[in-house]
């Protein structure tokens, strides 16, 4: 089962007491403060969880899958996730104990 956005307001809201518009609007404004963070060019450090950074992509050459021809993919920035220590070992045990 995967996690939607509004699986994750509905458990915020039952975890918290809230209704589901109130906990809408706190994961909201948190995923809008990370995203803006982000767009800043900051990162976002939540210790155990994990840190959200931005990367830069160089310039590169690829091909069109349809035609094959060569074309030049521009510099851009992308963001990051890396899991921190409590979060890795939370699945670790996870993927252990299912067998994976």
């Amino acid at each position: 089962m995967k996690m939607t956005k509004t699986l994750l307001v509905s458990a915020t809201a039952e975890k918290c007491g809230l209704t589901r518009d109130k906990a809408r609007e706190v994961v909201n404004a948190v995923m809008a403060e990370i995203a803006a963070t982000l767009e800043s060019g900051d990162k976002v450090q939540l210790i155990g969880f994990g840190t959200w950074r931005v990367a830069r992509r160089a310039e590169r050459t690829g091909r069109h899958p349809r035609t094959g021809e060569a074309l030049t993919i521009p510099a851009h920035r992308v963001p990051v996730f890396r899991p921190g220590k409590k979060l890795k070992e939370r699945v670790a045990l996870r993927v252990a104990w299912e067998g994976r």
